[in-house]
């Protein structure tokens, strides 16, 4: 794909992957989307090799290994193991160990039952799937994501498979005849991020998974079905809203990217097809920089939002500006681009 000067994902990935590279870490335990935000200036850099900005993105992480230890998210919950991929990203581009010593437990305690879980974390196990499972579709991307990069670092397939083994799982639950996910069984919403997870959670286990796995199917049946229902609420400026199918609500930034993500993702390994595909993932991206201030932070960003059975709660939702919930599905879009 060519694009005009100014819109190219060298020249985004850069403006975006400096304002993070200077950002201050908050003195928090680190959330994921500053985990994911992190994980994508990371891949830019190492894919453009700009040293540049590598140096203070891989110096930058030092303190957990002492001052900030602390900090370190525990390996108890969905929206913590997903860490694990930040320090795997480093030690794929490094080849440091201490990078994989910490990142590893992430990706293998998310299936090592603690005595202390519930009977329903216990159940979830003993039939193959991760005792964090939830149910809830943010988890799509959550367990993938470590997975993924417990997979690239070792080689094991395991770490594939059971990742697509839960995806199976959780499409024959979740997803709806229109190919999209309600926000949870007891908030029947199309919230556009919620969906974003579930869609780049996809892809990243279809770059990876065998065709001959007895999973391949499902999963990429799903995601043509998903892709199919979002071609069709793309909005004419390319962008798509923060509830996917109201055409009054606002808007929505970090949805929006998640979903390009998806379609240049999809084209590119010919999942789906360029010539009916490939012109929606060109406008989502020219659409997707019109948001983006001279400063690099993007406008838009529905806040973190837990679930509720209120629509009005989805329009209501604080709209932020440089929320890494935003930053993160940007970068990941110029990565893919780049590929």
């Amino acid at each position: 794909m060519d694009f005009p000067v100014g819109s190219t994902p060298k020249e985004i990935g850069k403006r975006l992957g400096n304002l993070f590279a200077k950002g201050k870490h908050s003195g928090k335990t680190l959330s994921y989307a500053e985990t994911f935000t992190w994980n994508g200036a990371l891949k830019y850099a190492d894919a453009v090799k700009d040293d540049e900005l590598l140096l203070p993105l891989i110096t930058g992480f030092e303190p957990f290994f002492t001052t900030d230890k602390d900090l370190l998210p525990g390996m108890d919950h969905v929206d913590r193991n997903m860490f694990g991929s930040l320090p795997l990203t480093l030690y794929l581009i490094t080849k440091d160990e201490r990078y994989r010593e910490m990142g590893m437990p992430y990706a293998d305690t998310q299936w090592e039952v603690p005595e202390n879980a519930s009977a329903s974390a216990k159940s979830w196990a003993e039939k193959g799937y991760s005792w964090q499972t939830r149910l809830w579709i943010d988890d799509m991307y959550m367990i993938p994501i470590i997975q993924m990069h417990a997979y690239k670092v070792t080689g094991d397939m395991k770490y594939v498979e059971r990742a697509a083994k839960e995806m199976e799982m959780y499409l024959d639950k979740l997803q709806r005849s229109n190919g999209l996910f309600y926000h949870a069984s007891d908030a029947p919403y199309f919230w556009g991020r919620g969906n974003g997870w579930v869609a780049a959670g996809m892809v990243e286990i279809l770059r990876h998974l065998s065709e001959s796995s007895p999973y391949y199917l499902r999963i990429l049946q799903g995601f043509q079905t998903m892709m199919a229902s979002l071609k069709r609420y793309q909005t004419e400026e390319g962008m798509w809203r923060q509830l996917i199918d109201k055409s009054d609500c606002w808007i929505e930034t970090s949805g929006s990217a998640m979903f390009a993500y998806a379609f240049i993702t999809g084209v590119k390994y010919g999942w789906l097809s360029m010539k009916e595909y490939g012109e929606f993932a060109r406008k989502a991206w020219l659409s997707m920089l019109t948001y983006i201030n001279p400063d690099g932070k993007v406008r838009e960003v529905c806040v973190g939002t837990n679930k509720k059975d209120d629509m009005q709660y989805y329009y209501d939702r604080r709209r932020n500006t440089g929320d890494y919930h935003g930053q993160a599905p940007y970068l990941w879009c110029t990565i893919a681009l780049l590929e």
